[in-house]
């Protein structure tokens, strides 16, 4: 293969699309091996988190699936990685056909973008009962608010499946053997979750880039919000961050759909999946801890001191790694059909701990951004998404828009 038409096609590639990830000549004369067992390097990655959801059990694997998964990136950099995830399963997992492109509309990629990804140079990679795997990075470049394309089969999957229930993000299915093409027409069906990757790391232009992890549950996952429009309050914090220019940038946004401090249950307690979810995310400088309404409108008898103890222990841990920690009060929630004054007593304890706490780096009020001056148990209506726990788009903008960013960069 010349040097100049590599040149040629990689000019063509910028003139469609100046996010559409470019082929570089060495990756295409290669041919990798078929088997994969994931080397050492696949358990870790360098460079910083643009993506990720936390994983979850998500029922049972079907054999020979294909999956087509949208995701939308947070920070650009160049030589992509995907993450991987069998954490709930149990038998080993194994992937082919795996590919990534540039999204154009619906189902289907922007020509020239949708690439192989390979595992310690195989096409095929088998993922151990509980175990990540990385995928080798990939040459050429991704813009930051990208909506990227995973593409994959599982020709085996029996089992729990492991994935995100939630993601508030179209994605598609399909004949597994379809993976590579890059038209939608054998992906006609659609999926509102997120099967087997949880992770997307890439190679930031400035050295110093960083990502901040959200912590969080159902508020953070974005529910009430539009759906296919990334309007979860993460999703406009990485857009804050980007228009900044500082030195973190990354967004992983680590909600689960009912998740608690305390207890698992929808998905494993914070502090039982902080090393996975967040900690072993590439690149995080700082965990944004916003938790604990679920803990109280449980009526399971939990305390403000109970509360208090399951978030000094993830604050201990995550200072341990070397992160900042970020905390938010918890926002009103009256209206919603658990509440009661005794949970309201236990909220109002908590934030008073959480506003006058030194067990954080920086505390954001969210309570004092959503409240109503009028009842301040209740969220103010215009922020409502309608069910009086859960803000709509213009409630997770307000809280966003009341991150300081310059304390999501600590001396840690």
């Amino acid at each position: 293969m010349s040097a100049r038409p590599a040149r040629r096609r990689r000019v063509l590639a910028a003139l469609l699309t100046a996010v559409a990830l470019q082929t570089a000549p060495a990756a295409r004369a290669a041919t990798p091996p078929e088997s994969a067992t994931p080397p050492e390097s696949a358990t870790r990655a360098t460079g910083v988190v643009t993506w990720a959801a936390s994983a979850d059990r998500m029922g049972e694997g079907t054999a020979g699936q294909g999956y087509r998964l949208v995701v939308h990136t947070s920070v650009g950099g160049s030589d992509l990685r995907v993450r991987f995830t069998n954490a709930f399963g149990d038998r080993p997992l194994t992937l082919d056909g795996v590919h990534a492109g540039v999204r154009a509309q619906g189902a289907a990629l922007r020509p020239g973008s949708n690439r192989p990804l390979t595992f310690g140079g195989a096409r095929t990679v088998t993922l151990p009962a509980g175990a990540v795997a990385w995928s080798d990075p990939l040459p050429g470049r991704i813009a930051a608010g990208t909506d990227l394309v995973v593409s994959l089969r599982t020709p085996d999957a029996a089992g729990p499946a492991t994935g995100h229930g939630m993601a508030m993000q179209t994605s598609y299915t399909g004949p597994g053997e379809y993976t590579a093409e890059e038209s939608g027409t054998h992906w006609t069906r659609t999926t509102g979750s997120w099967w087997y990757l949880d992770s997307v790391a890439v190679r930031p232009s400035r050295a110093a880039g960083g990502a901040v992890a959200a912590l969080g549950d159902s508020i953070t996952d974005g529910w009430q919000s539009s759906t296919d429009l990334n309007r979860r309050w993460p999703d406009y914090l990485a857009r804050r961050l980007n228009a900044a220019g500082g030195p973190v940038q990354g967004v992983a946004n680590e909600g689960i759909s009912g998740n608690k401090v305390l207890a698992d249950g929808a998905g494993q307690a914070a502090p039982h999946r902080l090393d996975r979810d967040v900690l072993s995310q590439p690149g995080v400088r700082t965990v944004f801890l916003f938790e604990g309404v679920n803990d109280i409108k449980a009526h399971t008898g939990v305390t403000a001191d109970d509360l208090i103890a399951g978030y000094r222990e993830i604050a201990r841990r995550a200072h341990a790694a070397g992160t900042c920690v970020v905390a938010a009060t918890v926002g009103p929630f009256k209206g919603w059909p658990e509440w009661d004054p005794a949970g309201e007593a236990v909220r109002q304890e908590v934030n008073r701990y959480l506003r006058g706490s030194d067990d954080f780096d920086a505390v954001t009020d969210f309570d004092r951004v959503l409240r109503s001056p009028y009842d301040p148990e209740r969220m103010l209506p215009f922020l409502d998404g309608g069910d009086h726990l859960h803000p709509n788009d213009k409630g997770m903008q307000a809280m966003a828009d009341a991150v300081d960013l310059d304390r999501l960069d600590c001396a840690r």
